[in-house]
């Protein structure tokens, strides 16, 4: 990657309204939950929005943890050996992470981009992906889950509904309640809204 010098003016606004948003709270979930994923041969970062970004940052852990996802013999990327040392290489297990998490179901709103981790451009868009994926994780709820189901949220799923056509056809003669109700409704006793144009000679 190219170095980059300090940012000035609007750019530094920018970039430090960015990482306002990173929340040091939640990266110690995450790191709680890739822990119990994955094991304890990961390690743990140092504390703090470079520590995380540097543990991540070679795309290993990524992959070990989309993989702790699957079952055995069907893990979506092959994880190196030895971890890549190669800006390029790193950058590709990182998309190859990504690619693995939208399979899994992860919407591409919710997806960060390589650059946003391994130049530490937006670390709050990483910590939404691992979020994003640690939902549908809990929501499919097929085993491979590991950790405590309350670190996140668990997400909506569809509750479809069939109704019998007696059921359709009775339920055009309601009158819904968003609707107001014609009940007893009449117009006796109501007068205009305000008072009679006053002409005066």
């Amino acid at each position: 990657m190219a170095n980059k010098g300090p940012s000035y003016g609007m750019s530094r606004d920018v970039q430090s309204k960015i990482e306002k948003k990173y929340d040091d709270d939640l990266e110690e979930r995450l790191v709680e939950w890739i822990v119990a994923q994955c094991g304890a041969g990961v390690g743990r970062p140092e504390r703090g929005r470079l520590g995380f970004q540097v543990w991540l940052k070679n795309g290993v852990v990524l992959s070990k943890l989309v993989n702790s996802l699957y079952p055995e013999g069907s893990k979506p990327i092959k994880v190196p050996d030895t971890p890549p040392s190669m800006v390029f290489k790193q950058m590709e297990q990182v998309a190859q992470f990504l690619k693995a998490a939208e399979d899994y179901g992860v919407v591409k709103t919710d997806m960060f981009q390589t650059v946003d981790l391994f130049e530490a451009k937006d670390m709050a868009a990483v910590q939404r992906t691992l979020m994003a994926l640690g939902s549908l994780a809990v929501t499919k709820n097929d085993g491979h889950y590991h950790g405590d189901p309350s670190w996140f949220m668990k997400k909506a799923q569809e509750h479809k509904r069939d109704f019998s056509d007696n059921q359709m056809k009775e339920g055009k003669n309601i009158i819904g309640l968003q609707m107001g109700s014609n009940k007893g409704a009449t117009q006796s006793g109501m007068t205009g809204y305000g008072r009679p144009r006053q002409i005066i000679s």
